[in-house]
């Protein structure tokens, strides 16, 4: 664990908010700072999250991204990365979303866990996982980055939150004992026409080991996984770029379909 440069990280996480306040990606953080590091680089996402929830938002929940070894091979990294869902990124089921929410969103579909028990790393297994999870439910997550024209690498989107917009959560719950969630397939479309598919396996071989990562990895920062929680487990397939006017669904085998639809305004 680093020790922490406070005045960096807040300039850092200032930067970020510009994108925002702006309307407009900004300049990679490790261009600014090339020394930067992962672990600054969650102290910067923490900060972040930490100034959200004391302007009255929640924490909702938290999504796993680089659950793809290809996509960790073009990053040079062998391990998964996360950020924070708030309770205004979750966006109703069949749902629009304004232009105006977003910088330069595309489209993943996911299993999403919803947790009934607290998880608490560092030694959390993936039978763990399905022990503490209520049901496994479908999900679209809008992955978003404040960096212009996602010019990212690890550090930038760790620090950006994992990338994380907004989500949506559909279908029809089922608990994991009724269902085997790595061989869940799941097929997205854009305005009607197929994407791609994928299978739960898609996501480092079974979403759960995914979960119980996140818990250990968790457990570096003191914090857990709380009953309630909602946890995007990884995509299932490559990101899907938006524009306005698009609608996306996606069909989860015994899961159903969840819909979200991209206006101007």
């Amino acid at each position: 664990m680093v020790t922490k440069n406070i005045p960096k990280i807040e300039s850092h996480a200032k930067h970020l908010a510009n994108a925002w306040r702006n309307q407009e990606g900004v300049q990679p953080l490790t261009e600014l700072d090339p020394d930067l590091s992962i672990d600054e680089a969650y102290y910067v996402q923490l900060h972040t999250i930490r100034e959200y929830v004391e302007s009255g938002q929640r924490i909702s929940g938290k999504k796993i991204g680089l659950t793809s070894k290809a996509v960790q091979e073009m990053l040079g990294v062998t391990e998964p990365d996360y950020g924070h869902l708030l309770d205004n990124m979750e966006v109703k089921n069949n749902g629009e979303i304004s232009f105006n929410r977003v910088l330069q969103p595309k489209v993943e579909g996911e299993l999403a866990f919803i947790l009934k028990e607290d998880l608490a790393g560092p030694n959390v297994t993936a039978f763990d996982v399905l022990q503490a999870t209520d049901v496994i439910v479908p999900a679209l997550e809008i992955v978003d980055s404040r960096i212009k024209d996602w010019k990212i690498t690890l550090e930038d989107t760790v620090a950006d939150n994992a990338s994380s917009g907004l989500y949506v959560l559909g279908g029809t719950p089922k608990k994991v004992t009724d269902i085997d969630i790595k061989q869940i397939g799941m097929a997205i479309y854009k305005n009607g026409e197929l994407q791609n598919t994928g299978v739960g396996a898609a996501a480092l071989g079974d979403p759960a080991k995914c979960v119980a990562w996140l818990a250990n990895k968790l457990a570096n920062y003191d914090i857990i996984l709380k009953a309630g929680e909602v946890i995007l487990s990884g995509a299932l397939s490559a990101m899907i770029e938006a524009k306005p006017g698009d609608h996306f669904y996606a069909k989860f085998a015994e899961l159903g379909e969840v819909r979200v639809r991209f206006t101007e305004e």
